[in-house]
């Protein structure tokens, strides 16, 4: 075994010092007094390690390269202040290629200083995500430019309304952990005005931990103010941080001004920031999955680097989006298999460094939420998440290459999500689960229908979907698939008021202080909700599907000040 080799296990070792087992039970703590009444195989963050694609040798061979490109070949460093926090901290840099080498106990270094447990923060505590280890947590994401209309089924541009309904579908879908703003809105020209208005519009929206990709760095700080406000102040939102960032590598191996600003900015504000890299084989990285994988550590490994020595101990989250060329067309494509399988590689070598992972799967090339869709998410979103992935992006909604988000697919993705729960608590083996005793005691020829064992196990041995239809044929009513059942839940969270998330007052400030928002009429949020009799509806009842209707007079869904409405 080489010195080097010697000098990552030491490296590893010395990462359970106190310091980081105290930062771990402080996250932990937030799930114990957060987790809410539910069946065992719908909590978020199971731990799994159940696919790993690459053997112990691998990883540490991996690694090893990794470190070897980055001291030896380097990273193309366009942000002055990234390539300053590299010169202060040892990098050899070249003023003219601006390229930046990093010797490899810099690397190490950063690592070591990294935080190897990040919580990201739901507003009202039930939706806590600590990504450490291998524990999963799932999450919609793509930053699609397209939505299938919900009333038409045609491609269109997607709006600020898109970014509204996605919100509000994903506070409904209980196995959507959290949101990574899915959807650009179009109508929005400014390009400081984008931000603002996709987080101002999910933080109105859901309560669940809201992630994005950032546009410019002027957006990017108003929106850290917004979060601020909500917050009561940037000290409460480093402390439980609502809100996520994140930002770009340029495969291959370029840091560029905007994004390496925006990085450097998030850091020393201290609020989590993914670091994500997104190679393609063939194009962007070597064509072999071998090469993409050493690229996206390298270069993820480098984005890391980047933030520690620009904030010590800041909340770094590396990030891996890459996939597979179409070598007829040489196009991005997202639902090969071999996606899946490079995303769990690099979710091994996150585990490897203890660093938290920002990840991708279930997504799809499928133009339509038809076989093909429904096969490349399921086996992209169970590989990934049987690795151990934390954060897994995309993965609910997202199709044809990542450019479009439909809705009914972000209702069947739940559910597909809920069968990778499942398999992820695995199967408990102990003496009641067993029976042993129950068998002697009936004996042969005797059936368990009415045991007591039944009942108490009958509810939360299995997953029981709600859109499949396991009825027998002669019982099932034609237009009762799966599809119709999407639909009828995405009409019912359409058809509920839509309610604000946010205080009266902090809306009302955040909106004066930031009139270039998109703004609606919503109702405050109460706990007391006043109906009228002719418009009571039962709740729909579905596993993984939390909604109450509360529908809209047709009076109050458009906003006076803009004319606009989220909801028809």
């Amino acid at each position: 075994m080489s010195d080097q080799s010697t000098e990552i296990d030491n490296l590893l070792h010395r990462r359970n010092s106190w310091q980081r087992q105290e930062e771990r039970t402080r996250n932990l703590s937030l799930l114990e007094c957060n987790n809410k009444p539910t069946l065992d195989h719908e909590l978020p963050g199971i731990s799994a390690s159940l696919y790993q694609p690459l053997s112990g040798p691998d990883m540490k061979r991996i690694a090893d390269a990794a470190f070897e490109v980055l001291a030896k070949s380097g990273m193309a460093v366009y942000s002055d202040t990234a390539f300053e926090a590299f010169r202060a901290a040892g990098a050899q840099v070249d003023g003219d290629s601006r390229i930046v080498r990093l010797p490899r106990a810099l690397v190490e270094d950063a690592i070591e200083s990294n935080p190897s447990s990040v919580a990201l923060c739901s507003r009202d505590g039930k939706n806590d995500a600590v990504l450490e280890r291998n524990r999963v947590y799932y999450s919609t994401g793509g930053t699609a430019i397209y939505v299938l209309d919900p009333d038409t089924g045609e491609r269109r541009r997607s709006t600020t309304k898109d970014v509204i309904l996605n919100a509000r579908m994903v506070e409904a879908l209980d196995n959507i952990h959290a949101f990574t703003i899915n959807v650009f809105p179009n109508e929005i020209e400014g390009k400081d005005d984008i931000d603002v208005n996709r987080f101002f519009h999910a933080l109105d929206h859901t309560t669940k931990h809201v992630m994005g990709g950032i546009y410019s760095l002027k957006g990017c700080r108003k929106v850290v103010r917004l979060a601020q406000m909500i917050a009561g102040g940037a000290e409460a939102l480093r402390e439980k941080p609502f809100v996520s960032f994140i930002t770009l590598l340029i495969s291959p191996f370029k840091i560029d001004d905007d994004y390496g600003e925006m990085t450097c900015y998030l850091a020393r504000e201290g609020l989590p920031v993914v670091v994500p890299t997104e190679p393609i084989c063939g194009t962007t990285s070597p064509i072999t999955l071998a090469g993409n994988v050493l690229t996206h550590v390298a270069e993820t490994l480098g984005g890391i680097a980047m933030v520690q020595c620009v904030n010590r101990g800041a909340p770094g989250i590396c990030g891996s989006v890459g996939s597979v060329t179409n070598l007829q067309t040489m196009d991005h494509l997202g639902g090969p298999i071999e996606r899946a399988m490079a995303n769990a590689a690099v979710s091994q070598m996150a585990q490897h460094f203890e660093i938290p992972l920002y990840s991708t799967g279930g997504t799809t090339d499928a133009k339509t939420v038809d076989i093909q869709a429904a096969y490349e998410s399921a086996l992209s979103s169970m590989l990934v998440a049987m690795s151990g992935a934390n954060y897994i992006h995309d993965i609910a909604g997202l199709m044809e290459a990542d450019l479009t988000v439909s809705y009914e697919k972000l209702v069947m993705d739940n559910e597909i999500l809920g069968m990778c729960q499942r398999v992820l608590r695995g199967i408990e083996v102990n003496d009641e689960t067993l029976a042993p005793e129950l068998m002697i005691e009936k004996g042969p020829g005797q059936d368990f229908m009415m045991e007591e064992h039944t009942l108490n196990h009958m509810r939360g041995e299995f997953f029981v979907p709600q859109l499949a239809n396991r009825e027998k044929r002669e019982s099932m009513a034609s237009s009762d698939d799966a599809m119709a059942r999407a639909k009828a839940v995405v009409r019912e969270i359409r058809s509920m008021r839509p309610e604000s998330r946010l205080p009266a007052n902090v809306r009302e400030q955040i909106l004066e202080l930031y009139p270039e928002i998109r703004c609606q009429r919503v109702r405050p949020r109460s706990d007391k909700v006043e109906r009228r009799p002719d418009r009571e509806r039962p709740s729909v009842i579905y596993t993984g599907v939390s909604v109450s209707p509360k529908p809209a007079p047709a009076s109050d869904r458009s906003c006076p000040k803009c004319g606009h409405f989220g909801y028809r």
